[in-house]
């Protein structure tokens, strides 16, 4: 099992869960948070002062996953979520030892 998370811009989320749907993936996590990459923020202009944005809004997504599903997971989120410009986002893979399902007690890819 693993845990794929992936930070992508927020107007992509429709896309990212309706391709994940579409590969029958059942749950996800979703965060608002706030970051920057190579992106480095920009700079706006409100009331007429110019002002710096270092952080910029993203959000993340984590989905758990059985590992013979990580690559069109990955694949999937990639799709739904590129729009060619600076500041896609990023996808981590991370190994996930235990799951449990509070409600029933089933472990592991049965609580998935």
């Amino acid at each position: 099992m693993k845990i794929v998370m992936a930070v992508i811009k927020p107007f992509k989320l429709e896309e990212v869960r309706d391709a994940l749907t579409g590969l029958g993936v059942h749950g996800l996590t979703v965060t608002e948070v706030k970051g920057y990459g190579r992106q480095k923020g920009h700079t706006e202009i409100y009331r007429g002062a110019e002002y710096a944005v270092s952080f910029l809004p993203k959000l993340k997504i984590e989905v758990a996953v059985a590992s013979d599903l990580v690559s069109q997971v990955i694949d999937a989120i990639s799709a739904a979520a590129r729009t060619g410009q600076i500041g896609d986002g990023k996808i981590f893979v991370t190994s996930l030892e235990k799951a449990v399902r509070i409600r029933t007690g089933e472990t592991d890819s049965d609580a998935l």
